[in-house]
């Protein structure tokens, strides 16, 4: 096996500014390894007042349907990110699907 030969200091310092850039936005370290360089990321879902959204609702009849909508289906959900250097050394993001 081929040890990370292609890693350089300017590939690493890539890496950590990808992972500091996603914990500026909210995301949360899970798993880290340094041997294999890659992280783990997570982001809550943010919370959806439901109430208030179906007031806002009936306020604006029915308009606001599909913006709540949005904000229950794609919103809310936890986000699982994988933050890696692959064989050449270049700095990759991947979805993680959460089971």
């Amino acid at each position: 096996m081929i040890k990370n030969q292609f890693i350089t200091q300017e590939k690493l310092n890539d890496f950590t500014n990808t992972i500091a850039n996603k914990i500026k936005n909210g995301f949360v370290i899970v798993e880290k390894n340094d041997k294999m360089p890659f992280a783990v990321l997570v982001k809550e879902g943010k919370k959806i007042n439901h109430s208030f959204n179906f007031f806002v609702c009936c306020v604006t009849f029915g308009v606001w349907t599909l913006p709540w909508l949005y904000l229950s289906q794609v919103s809310c959900k936890t986000k699982k990110i994988l933050v890696a250097l692959d064989e050449d050394g270049n700095v990759f993001e991947e979805d993680c699907y959460m089971g």
